[in-house]
């Protein structure tokens, strides 16, 4: 998990330098779209000045401006088509409110065109709205080319009426250079539509007076639609939609001039102000909505992903294989202790069987009568030792069941059809000793009745019985039945196999053999301790 949490760290540190780069990159490049926007604006309202400038000159040194002069001067201008947002050049005579009737007449007289078939008339030249009396003058439009259906309606509209030109023409006569107004509705057919525009204006003087001092005749002015006015100034193919906004000072709904909106705002904008004939303007350029993350992000993103989880796999793989080998480690040591164990075991077994056999010898050679006597029966016990040995090998030296170390000891006398010994008990399992301990025991029970007991008679019988006597120990009675009878009174002297199992099965079963020669034949009750697996159980090659 610290791996894979490393490696989605870089991952997610190289996503995070992947976006800052795409998004300076995407800065720089709608810089550079402001840069283009801007200087466009710029460029148009400097050249549309510049018309302005020559057309005040001209009309500067003229004592009237008429209509033919003024169609003709315009028309050699080549101005640029509506769809930049010029909606032409006008002249507005500064009127004093007592001479409005009469330039009405004169405006009504001469008002013809010079082709009346392609342009229809105009209607009677009238200054509206009639409310320049309380100011004392009016600025109506005279003309306003080129002589469109639109602009023909627009003849006469005081633009003195409206606050924010009036503004823009004293700043103009003030500062005697063109000025642009602030943010305005255009007017259509004489009257104020919805559509927002400004207009720009470039004051015209007349002769100057004895005391030095200009008359301002009127204004040559040029209105633009500001929509048409910021297209024509965007880039021909720009590389993605982007949303342009042109405010008139600050940034907020009220000053809002134009704007392309993108099909979904991103909020990643570059801001630039422009100034543009005496006018400071916002321009806003928005970038197009795209995805949370780049295609390169994505992808790096989904490559440290598959990354971090190879190494989140390999690193499983390692810790499992650690893992493997540190129980392998433990089980060869564990074996190698068992191995241990087992020597040391083998060692002590040996030395007990060694000295079983050298005890069984000596006390074979002490009761011997003579060599043959003494072969005999030094042969009969070690098979007996040799039996069990037998059984604890196949059991490899683990829990020995008492039913088998029994069969395997009277196993010449329980088969066939005339079976001489009965055996029963539950199922009580010994430890390694314990079971040639008892082996030897049994040996020597089944020499002495096949020799002088019930197994030497054709009738005899040998009953053995095993129960558990309590959680520790089991006890085994071994009854004969059937045999020779036996006087109790008469003193019988010990042999070789009553030392055996008084002396040395005894003291190896840690307790007492009782061993009884009776009238109906020999009893015996051996007292064997059922040990805890714990103390043989590694032999069994089983957990405790």
């Amino acid at each position: 998990m610290g791996i894979f949490t490393l490696t989605m760290a870089v991952t997610a540190l190289s996503v995070f330098a992947i976006e800052r780069a795409d998004r300076q990159r995407e800065i720089a490049q709608l810089d550079k779209v402001a840069q283009e926007v801007s200087s466009g604006l710029e460029r148009r309202a400097n050249g549309n000045a510049a018309y302005l400038r020559s057309a005040a000159a001209l009309f500067a040194t003229r004592r009237s401006v008429e209509a033919s002069l003024f169609r003709s001067f315009v028309g050699q201008l080549q101005m640029e088509s509506s769809t930049s947002g010029v909606n032409g050049i006008g002249w507005g005579m500064r009127v004093a409110s007592d001479d409005v009737p009469m330039v009405e007449r004169v405006m009504r007289n001469g008002s013809g065109h010079a082709d009346e078939a392609s342009h229809p008339p105009a209607p009677p030249f009238a200054v509206q709205p009639r409310d320049f009396a309380r100011r004392g003058y009016a600025v109506p439009v005279m003309y306003l080319v080129p002589e469109n259906a639109r602009n023909r309606l627009s003849i006469g509209y005081d633009m003195a009426s409206d606050p924010v030109r009036r503004a823009a023409m004293d700043r103009a006569e003030l500062m005697e250079r063109p000025i642009v107004s602030g943010k305005l509705q255009l007017v259509r057919a004489g009257h104020v539509s919805q559509q927002v525009g400004f207009v720009m204006y470039m004051p015209v003087f007349g002769s100057s007076r004895d005391d030095g001092s200009r008359t301002l005749r009127g204004f040559v002015f040029t209105p633009f639609a500001a929509e048409d006015f910021l297209r024509a100034s965007m880039p021909a193919d720009p590389d993605a939609p982007l949303g342009l906004r042109l405010y008139d000072g600050a940034e907020n709904p009220g000053q809002l001039l134009a704007q392309e909106r993108p099909e979904v705002r991103s909020g990643r904008v570059v801001r630039r102000w422009v100034d543009v004939a005496g006018r400071r303007w916002l321009l806003v350029v928005e970038a197009p909505a795209t995805m949370m993350l780049g295609m390169l992000s994505v992808m790096t993103l989904l490559f440290g992903l598959l990354v971090a989880t190879l190494l989140l796999v390999l690193a499983r793989l390692v810790s499992q294989q650690v893992g493997e080998d540190r129980m392998a480690l433990a089980w060869f040591e564990q074996q190698s202790s068992i191995r241990d164990s087992l020597t040391r075991e083998l060692n002590h077994r040996v030395k007990n069987t060694l000295a079983n056999v050298l005890s069984i010898i000596a006390l074979t050679r002490r009761r011997a009568r003579d060599l043959d006597s003494f072969v005999e029966s030094l042969e009969g016990r070690i098979r007996a030792l040799s039996a069990t040995h037998d059984l604890l090998t196949q059991s490899d030296w683990g829990a020995t069941p008492i039913d088998l170390v029994i069969r395997a000891e009277l196993a010449p006398y329980a088969q066939g059809t005339d079976r001489h010994v009965d055996m029963a008990g539950p199922d009580v399992q010994l430890a390694p000793n314990d079971a040639l301990s008892l082996g030897l025991a049994i040996h020597e029970l089944a020499t002495n009745a096949a020799k002088y007991g019930a197994l030497s008679v054709p009738g005899g019988r040998v009953d053995v019985r095993w129960e558990l006597a309590s959680e520790t120990t089991a006890r085994i009675s071994w009854r004969e039945q059937g045999g020779p009878p036996i006087d109790p009174t008469v003193r019988r002297k010990r042999g070789f196999g009553t030392d055996l199992i008084e002396k040395i099965v005894a003291h190896e079963l840690r307790n007492p053999v009782d061993l009884r020669f009776e009238a109906d034949g020999v009893r015996c009750t051996l007292i064997i301790p059922v040990r805890q697996r714990g103390s043989f159980a590694i032999r069994e090659g089983r957990p405790v």
